[in-house]
């Protein structure tokens, strides 16, 4: 059974546009040849009717003899007693039986339809039975009315009908295959296209329809993918190479002072050599940290979430540090709580913070305080410094991975670049935002993050 249900989208629209418009042709065709019977039946009945009531008016006064031929549209008049004794009848049935009416006999007009019957013929006949009281008792007249006109229209109108439905349904099906296949021959043209594209064909992009129905947006909306997925991965390609280029340096460093190591046979050069070794080490191991977290962030892997108070992280963050070169002057709001991870957070303010030592001269300030009402409140975290400074057309390039402006090119002085893609994307997995903003001195980095309304703060 599966096997006859046609598999396209094409022959499936065609197959149910011909069912439906064949059960509406089919309920149109009864319907129309119900109302059309029934229309000029009532036609037939109305001379008949007319007819029967005045010979039934001549009946009870009885003046039967003043019976007069039969009206234009009635076949056959016949008047007979409560005995069946025929008392009046038209030419065409002298001689006949007499007809037998319906039982039981009250006064009252009934309406019925003989098929081809008691008075021969190839049509059916439609009777008016008309009974009335007489001087001479009960009397019954039958009128009767050839429905040859009905027949012959609804033979007419079947066979009209029987041609005509076909053709209709013929036409349904040729219509609703080409324009279906009209329609669905773009989703095909995507299709192949997409078929074609592979990870080093990331450049192409599907034909886009002139029209503006929804395959055109679908192409739309295909091209737009293929342009993140294009993105993806030059930022990707970009981030390998980037990656390689930062471990290759301290590696090269690392293998040069360990040659010297084995060359000089100096011991006193040796504690020297090894403490450098070991600063490139120290490099290398935080960067192939950060590589990890920043894979980790990429992945989208899920981060533990509680609910904690974000001035007690960013406390504890601060007073961690050890060795800075410029002191931290903090401001911090109490009972500022917020959804997320008690490490992540903390790693973000480690990351603004060591980015404002970097270049600060004299002054690093970082102040917590919410804004908005009491039912949108957000947690504002900023770090300034007094230091250079961001340039406005750098403000969205310092969170670019491996990014280094003019005042941090310096490997050893400004890091590897990814302090601040790192915060930033830790940020937005907390549902938040971290911007480089305008400052009237040095450079000044803002965290906005969405603050939780519970009342008791945890920690992860």
């Amino acid at each position: 059974m599966r096997r006859l249900w046609p598999m396209t989208v094409r022959a499936r629209a065609t197959v149910g546009a011909v069912v439906v418009v064949a059960a509406a042709l089919a309920l149109a065709s009864f319907a129309l040849l119900g109302l059309l019977e029934a229309n000029l039946l009532r036609n037939a009945e109305r001379d008949a009717a007319r007819q029967a009531e005045t010979v039934a008016r001549l009946a009870a006064s009885g003046d039967l003899e003043k019976m007069r031929p039969t009206l234009h549209g009635v076949d056959f008049v016949q008047v007979v007693n409560a005995r069946g004794r025929v008392l009046r009848a038209s030419p065409n049935l002298a001689g006949e039986l007499s007809l037998v009416p319906v039982k039981p006999l009250r006064p009252g007009t009934v309406f019925h339809t003989w098929k081809p019957g008691p008075l021969g013929g190839e049509h059916r006949q439609r009777v008016v039975q008309v009974t009335t009281e007489t001087p001479q008792g009960m009397v019954t007249v039958f009128v009767g009315t050839s429905l040859r006109d009905v027949d012959a229209a609804d033979d007419t109108t079947a066979a009209a009908l029987a041609v005509g439905g076909p053709l209709l349904l013929a036409t349904v099906a040729f219509v609703t295959w080409r324009v279906t296949g009209r329609a669905l021959g773009p989703v095909e043209a995507i299709r192949a296209e997409v078929a074609e594209i592979s990870d080093r064909d990331l450049h192409r992009r599907v034909p886009v329809p002139p029209t503006r129905d929804e395959v055109a947006r679908l192409a739309q909306t295909m091209n737009t993918t293929l342009d993140r997925l294009e993105s993806a991965g030059n930022r990707q390609r970009q981030f390998i190479a980037d990656a390689s280029h930062e471990l290759r340096s301290p590696i090269t460093v690392l293998r040069t002072q360990l040659e010297v190591a084995l060359a000089v046979r100096d011991p006193e050069l040796w504690p020297e050599l090894i403490s450098g070794a070991l600063q490139d080490i120290e490099r290398l191991q935080q960067l192939s940290s950060d590589l990890l977290l920043l894979a980790r962030i990429d992945a989208a892997q899920p981060m533990a979430s509680v609910r904690l108070d974000l001035g007690s992280v960013v406390r504890d963050a601060v007073e961690a540090r050890l060795g800075d070169r410029v002191p931290v002057r903090t401001e911090l709001e109490d009972g500022v709580l917020v959804e997320g991870s008690a490490l992540w957070l903390a790693r973000v303010v480690t990351n603004l913070l060591d980015n404002a030592q970097r270049f600060a001269g004299r002054r690093v300030d970082l102040v917590l305080r919410t804004t908005g009402g009491p039912s949108a409140r957000t947690a504002v975290l900023e770090v300034a410094d007094d230091g250079p400074g961001i340039p406005p057309g750098d403000r969205e390039r310092v969170f670019e991975r491996f990014t280094r402006l003019d005042d941090a090119r310096s490997r050893d002085h400004g890091g590897a670049g990814l302090g601040l893609a790192i915060a930033r994307d830790l940020t937005a997995h907390h549902g938040g935002t971290l911007t480089a903003e305008d400052s009237p001195r040095g450079a000044r980095l803002v965290v906005r993050l969405p603050v939780s309304e519970a009342t008791q703060p945890s920690r992860a």
